[in-house]
């Protein structure tokens, strides 16, 4: 992302609120994804500029949250579980439906129109319902390859 200078007005916005503090890191990271959905690297060096803190801190608290994402994400977002009991309920064909529908290839996680990302979890704590998806922050439970290819196509509308 190029900061241009709308970008760059909203930078300082976020500086202004940030207490500017080495171990306030994870909040101006939150803050920054939750402006543009993702951090982007241009951010992480315009912040580290100003606060004098360097790159590698920002990218190591980054990049060890899960929460954290360092591309940009689609306008939908699908989250699988693969924890154990969503496994053996068949989750890997729920997530192989997903992938068919939305066509990605194997490593991808966003279509080329931005419209979905499609991610995998370790477990989403919701077992006794599993296989489950996550479309949007809605949980779906008992989830088949029949119904997740059904709101992919409803939302593709």
């Amino acid at each position: 992302m190029e900061i241009t200078s709308n970008v760059e007005k909203t930078l300082n916005r976020i500086l202004k609120d940030f207490s500017a503090e080495e171990g306030n890191i994870i909040s101006l990271l939150q803050l920054i994804q939750d402006e543009f959905g993702y951090i982007p690297e241009s951010t992480v060096g315009w912040f580290s500029g100003r606060l004098d803190i360097p790159e590698s801190r920002f990218y190591g608290i980054a990049t060890f949250y899960a929460r954290f994402y360092q591309k940009e994400r689609g306008k939908n977002i699908i989250t699988a579980c693969c924890g154990t009991a969503c496994h053996v309920k068949g989750a890997d064909r729920v997530i192989n439906a997903a992938r068919i529908e939305l066509g990605l290839a194997e490593g991808e996680n966003t279509t080329d129109d931005m419209d979905f990302t499609l991610e995998q979890v370790a477990c989403v704590g919701a077992c006794s319902i599993a296989p489950v998806v996550i479309i949007n922050k809605k949980v779906y439970g008992r989830q088949t390859s029949g119904r997740l290819t059904r709101e992919i196509k409803a939302l593709k509308k």
